[in-house]
């Protein structure tokens, strides 16, 4: 079998065990009703482990999917998803993926960019009263669910990580640090 369709059979696999987790696990174990969005953390680290504008085309695919099967405007997850995909990839330029600190607080960011665009679209489409106190409550306690989540599952992502990465881009450490 070719490496990069078992590199996008891994993604799938991955997209349909956080999807279990997303939408039964964590409806039943969850903080005052705020879940993790796992959908951040999986496009975020497949920009930056993958590239190649894959991070994007992959972040716009599962946002599509989510919008479909939750019955929400097509397209608007997706978008945010993209551009996640996308930030996720010029970190893996710019900074290290062995930096524990830096991938939480990536990942806080991209939370914060999702949700933010998010609450503007409901509020623009769905004339939704602004409530920036418990908007900012839900906020943080989903970041903070978001970094224990990597704190726990950081070794075991980055070892997927760096597979994806060598099927996708070939190994050119060399290059990445001389």
């Amino acid at each position: 079998m070719n490496k990069s369709i078992k590199g996008i059979l891994i993604i799938v696999l991955l997209f349909i065990i956080i999807y279990f987790l997303q939408i039964n696990f964590f409806s039943w174990f969850n903080i005052s009703g705020v879940m993790p969005n796992l959908f951040v953390i999986l496009v975020l680290f497949i920009g930056l482990f993958v590239g190649n504008k894959l991070g994007g085309v992959f972040g716009l695919a599962i946002g599509i999917i989510l919008d479909i099967t939750f019955g929400r405007t097509v397209g608007v997850t997706g978008v945010l998803l993209a551009i996640i995909g996308l930030i996720g990839e010029y970190f893996d330029k710019n900074f290290s993926k062995d930096n524990r600190m830096m991938i939480i607080l990536v990942s806080i960011a991209c939370t914060i960019l999702f949700e933010v665009g998010m609450y503007i679209f409901k509020f623009a489409t769905l004339k939704i009263d602004i409530d920036i106190p418990a908007f900012a409550i839900t906020l943080l306690i989903e970041n903070l669910f978001n970094s224990l989540l990597i704190i726990i599952f950081y070794t075991g992502i980055k070892k997927i990580g760096y597979y994806l990465e060598d099927t996708f881009k070939g190994r050119k450490l060399l290059t990445r640090y001389f």
